[in-house]
């Protein structure tokens, strides 16, 4: 191996260690000592829970670990925003669950909550999923009521989605397992079953405080909402059970009962490994993210048997299209290739650029993908589309339209893995989150913006100095150099993957050899949702 995989390999493997050090810090939620209070009211966090519930040797798939980290800290923050959510097997059935985690403000809702658990629900309707709810919460976080209320996507769009899915068929099981509160107590009674923890569950519109302020009635919290109110007076809940442990355990048993839905029938054949190692992935992947790589070369490493069924490969060769497997589930690939291509006419094109071919190229394969009921996965390292003369008077614009109009329109599940690069309309033509990938996770090597950090601080400090200049104010070469910094600095923050991660524009944050076992996980999801037929709209030529 040479000095420069070495490079390579060191680079992201440090990256991958900061990422699980910082998970392992997100994991105990609270903290050590909220966990220890929990547990003395004889209760299990949220983590504890899941994995209780869940089957032995099977895996977790967790959405939104790192969810609101780096904000709410003027209130001593709010890790994974409060909740914990996941595509887990309970019974063998695959499922969505989401737990409350009171470690984290007695389970209080703050903006990021919200959001948080309308993509879990979002996950749950596109798949067709069933949703086991963990319900532990406090309710509204007061302070910020206005920013969690009122709005389409906030608080209330929880139990519009409740009624939707019950629609749909799709099963909702609610366990109330601490406090369920004031708006949030119609959650679990939408649910299809709702069972409730003697003594440490309890669900009201008002608690005994504001019922004594609202009408002056005396009467404490347990007589007012507990197990035995709701199981035995009202009826609003439908068993009780005198620990954590005990309610898991039914849920288990009300899940192996569950039938079978329909199929969306995506073709699966016994999985092969990559021939090639996995774990030279990370000795492929520069440290320098402005270095050209081998996009063919990367996805060895991540297709069954390394086997790749190249469309088009001498044309619009700066996407890389073409059908392969991964852990056996047939996938069609859209991928930006990194290093520069030489075209038949003798011209070069830069790598992770979308020329108008590539363009062209890609829309074509996301059409045929759909034609043959193949799910599609993008790999993203995108700087954009090309820019200058040549490229708007050959139809870029056109051209990216006809990508963008195939790939919005598309209906077999798609799935997006940030490599590198997510820039600009670059992220947009690859299934970025605005195109309603099923699943999209990032690599801890991945940027995303509008451009690049060197590109918007130079372009923000011309915007600048123009502005002072104006006002008659006149900066000096240092004052520039340290205003440069400020804005670069601020930049590369926002462009960083727990940026986006921790608004949920991406659903994590991956160790790249876990990207087989996230699509494979994603592609079963969205094997139980039936699709609907492909029809691409208006796309000129």
């Amino acid at each position: 191996m040479d000095i420069e995989f070495n490079k390579n390999e060191d680079h992201n493997k440090q990256l991958v260690f900061k990422l699980k050090s910082r998970l392992e810090k997100v994991y105990l939620g609270g903290g050590e000592k909220k966990i220890a209070s929990h547990h003395k009211k004889g209760k299990l966090t949220a983590r504890e829970r899941i994995e209780y519930l869940t089957d032995d040797g099977s895996t977790f798939l967790e959405v939104g670990a790192l969810a609101g980290e780096g904000m709410y800290e003027e209130v001593g923050g709010c890790p994974s925003g409060g909740v914990v959510v996941g595509i887990g097997y309970v019974s063998g059935r695959q499922c969505v669950i989401v737990a409350n985690d009171a470690t984290v403000k007695a389970g209080a809702w703050f903006p990021i909550t919200a959001k948080k658990n309308l993509r879990a629900q979002e996950v749950a309707m596109e798949n067709r999923l069933p949703i086991i709810y963990l319900v532990d919460s406090a309710g509204v976080f007061l302070p910020m009521q206005n920013e969690i209320f009122p709005d389409k996507e906030h608080f209330g769009r929880q139990f519009r989605n409740n009624a939707k899915m019950s629609s749909m068929g799709i099963v909702q099981i609610a366990a109330i397992m601490g406090s369920c509160v004031a708006g949030g107590a119609y959650l679990p009674i939408m649910s299809d079953e709702a069972m409730i923890v003697d003594k440490t569950g309890s669900i009201f519109l008002a608690g005994s405080y504001l019922v004594k302020a609202a009408i002056g009635e005396d009467i404490d919290n347990e007589t007012l909402g507990g197990a035995t109110t709701h199981c035995e007076i009202s009826g609003v809940t439908d068993n009780k059970f005198d620990n954590d442990e005990a309610c898991l355990d039914y849920i288990r048993s009300i899940f192996n009962k569950i039938g079978k839905g329909d199929s969306a029938g995506f073709d699966r054949v016994t999985a092969a490994l990559p021939k090639e190692n996995p774990e030279d992935i990370y000795g492929i992947l520069p440290h320098d993210r402005v270095k050209p790589y081998d996009t063919l070369h990367l996805l060895k490493y991540i297709l069954d048997d390394s086997k790749f069924d190249e469309y088009k490969s001498q044309y619009g060769q700066t996407i890389v299209c073409g059908y392969g497997r991964i852990d056996g589930w047939a996938v069609g690939i859209v991928a930006n290739q990194r290093k520069v291509v030489k075209t038949k006419k003798g011209e070069m094109q830069m790598g992770g650029v979308i020329y108008s071919d590539s363009a062209d190229k890609a829309a074509r394969f996301i059409m045929n993908s759909n034609q043959r009921k193949i799910p599609l996965v993008f790999f993203q390292d995108v700087s954009g589309f090309m820019v200058g003369s040549k490229s708007e008077h050959g139809g870029i614009i056109k051209d990216g339209a006809k990508m963008v109009n195939a790939m919005a329109n598309s209906t077999v599940p798609k799935f997006t893995i940030v490599v590198g690069n997510s820039y600009g309309a670059g992220n947009y033509a690859m299934c970025g989150k605005a195109y309603d990938p099923r699943l999209i996770y990032a690599w801890p090597s991945a940027q995303i913006a509008v451009m690049s950090g060197a590109s918007a601080a130079k372009t923000l400090l011309q915007i600048k100095v123009a502005t002072l200049k104006a006002q008659g104010k006149e900066i000096s070469e240092a004052e520039e150099e340290s205003l440069l910094k400020e804005i670069k600095d601020k930049y590369n923050e926002e462009l960083s993957p727990y940026y986006a991660a921790s608004r949920l524009w991406v659903d994590g944050i991956i160790d790249p050899i876990e990207t087989r076992n996230v699509i494979s996980t994603g592609i079963e999801a969205a094997d139980k949702a039936p699709i609907e037929k492909f029809n691409v709209g208006v796309i000129q030529t």
